[in-house]
């Protein structure tokens, strides 16, 4: 089993933490993010990634340099969130996992590009770090469909395909790393203009704005997130009329599933209809511009 120091930050990275002690990797030092404040209070909180290595009784530290004093054979690296420097990456072997076929999707967002984009296959890479982003070799991957999975879903199910992808890795050792190959695309965070719904965009790329998590229209001036809707016959009016529970689009209904009235929780939409106004027809307007 590895000598292992574990880079990582999100819950996404928790998974495949887990999954490397699980196998009876030792996890040396886990680096991750500082503290951050939170909530009313200003409660200062813990990455998903720091507590769950105190969970499992695992050194821990938000100090990068750190690294540079322990025996390792290798660092795993999975959705850190900082410029790793070239002076540590020439003293300690690293391999990250990139959630996207490279060279598809370099970058901070490529499970969020992948859906927005219509991809039909994305998948996981087990990568070399390099000085430059998401640039280095690769020694495995793995792929999945994206069909209908929202973000959080396919978040998921990469994590746990490139876990198992890792873990099978390092039972045999890493092979000779290959060169990516293809057409080179980037994958820059998703901002939140680009979750403000335009009725007049097609059904198919509201439903992704949708299982991204945050797609905002509005209604009577008050922010209105659609949390979940499915596609349906076209209803009459101009988009973002509101008939029944569906919405005109550009190109076809956009069906109502789950929403989130500003200052409020998420609720059934038919349950939020049944508050509404009962004028008819509803029209929905366009999320912020910013």
């Amino acid at each position: 089993m590895a000598r292992l120091a574990f880079l990582g930050t999100p819950e996404l990275a928790v998974v495949t933490l887990r999954g490397l002690v699980e196998a009876g990797h030792e996890v040396v030092i886990v680096v991750s993010r500082p503290d951050v404040r939170r909530g009313r209070g200003g409660a200062s909180m813990p990455s998903p990634v720091k507590a769950a290595a105190v969970e499992l009784g695992l050194d821990v530290t938000d100090d990068l340099s750190a690294l540079g004093d322990v025996d390792v054979d290798l660092a795993i690296v999975v959705a850190y969130g900082r410029i790793i420097p070239t002076s540590l990456l020439e003293r300690v072997s690293m391999v990250n996992l990139h959630f996207s076929l490279l060279p598809r999707w370099r970058g901070a967002a490529p499970v969020e590009r992948a859906i927005l984009a219509g991809d039909e296959v994305t998948g996981v890479c087990a990568m070399a770090v390099a000085p430059e982003l998401d640039t280095g070799d690769v020694f495995a991957r793995a792929e999945t469909t994206v069909g209908d999975k929202t973000l959080v879903e396919l978040q998921l199910e990469l994590a746990e395909l490139g876990t198992a992808l890792l873990v099978d890795l390092l039972s045999v050792g890493l092979p000779a790393p290959i060169h990516q190959e293809g057409e080179i695309t980037y994958a820059s965070k998703i901002s939140r203009s680009e979750l403000s719904i335009d009725w007049t965009s097609s059904v198919e790329h509201l439903l992704r704005l949708v299982r991204l998590g945050g797609a905002t229209a509005s209604f009577e001036g008050r922010r209105l997130i659609i949390r979940s809707a499915r596609e349906a016959a076209q209803v009459a009016g101009a988009p973002g009329t509101l008939v029944d529970g569906v919405v005109a689009t550009g190109s076809g209904g956009l069906e109502l599933v789950e929403v989130q009235p500003e200052s409020r929780k998420a609720m059934a939409a038919a349950d939020w209809l049944r508050g509404v106004d009962a004028r008819h027809p509803i029209v929905l307007g366009n999320g912020p511009a910013t």
